[in-house]
């Protein structure tokens, strides 16, 4: 009953507009009661993200289910991933809800609330992993804002574009930005270690600083 009343909605929001088309006219092309509407859906709004509640429950337990000596970004890359195959599954509907939302000022804001509902649940999961860390709090919000903003970035890529090409791949180079920016276990910029060689230089005890310093000199030019 849910798809049916999503997919009659979703249906006249194309054909008559968002804002011309009532409750009644849903029920009505659905074949049911105002009440079975409102026990699935509590706004006009909901109906136009009815998988968005799925989708977030199965972020949710994959999160709960991850363990502790997992990489935290990664894992909360792999969750946004879940939200990225959730589109990909219906490209044409995807694309066509994306460009009702763009058209909707209220479903745009709609749309935005859902998308913070997401970056909390990631949120949340790297806080537990990070509860230890003096600024575990406030790098858990700045990534997870950071993948959700990169998730985003690649999926609207590809609705802009139809739905064409592979919205894996757009949403796969969004995150390894991420990942690149935090490295492994969510250490900050600057936090890992530097690739930059290493020259080793041995000089006799007692020798004159001069003498050091020219044969650093010497093994950095060589180098």
């Amino acid at each position: 009953m849910r798809e049916v009343l999503a997919e009659a909605a979703f249906q006249l929001y194309l054909e008559r507009g968002f804002e011309r088309t009532t409750v009644d006219d849903i029920v009505a092309r659905a074949g049911v009661g105002r009440r079975s509407f409102f026990r699935y859906f509590p706004s006009k709004e909901d109906a136009v993200f009815p998988d968005h509640e799925s989708c977030l429950a199965d972020m949710t337990a994959f999160l709960d289910a991850a363990g502790d000596d997992s990489d935290a970004v990664e894992v909360v890359c792999d969750g946004a991933r879940i939200v990225l195959r959730m589109y990909a599954a219906n490209p044409e509907f995807s694309v066509q809800r994306y460009r009702l939302t763009r058209e909707v000022p209220g479903l745009r804001t709609y749309e935005l609330s859902v998308v913070r509902r997401y970056e909390r649940t990631l949120a949340g999961y790297l806080r537990r992993r990070w509860s230890d860390a003096a600024d575990g709090a406030l790098r858990a919000e700045v990534v997870a804002a950071s993948v959700v903003a990169a998730h985003n970035n690649g999926l609207r890529s590809w609705l802009r574009s139809g739905g064409e090409g592979d919205a894996e791949a757009a949403v796969d180079q969004a995150l390894g930005l991420v990942r690149r920016m935090w490295g492994e276990a969510g250490q900050a910029p600057g936090a890992a270690e530097s690739d930059d060689e290493v020259v080793v230089m041995v000089a006799p005890k007692g020798a004159p600083m001069w003498r050091v310093i020219q044969r650093v000199e010497s093994a950095l030019r060589d180098d």
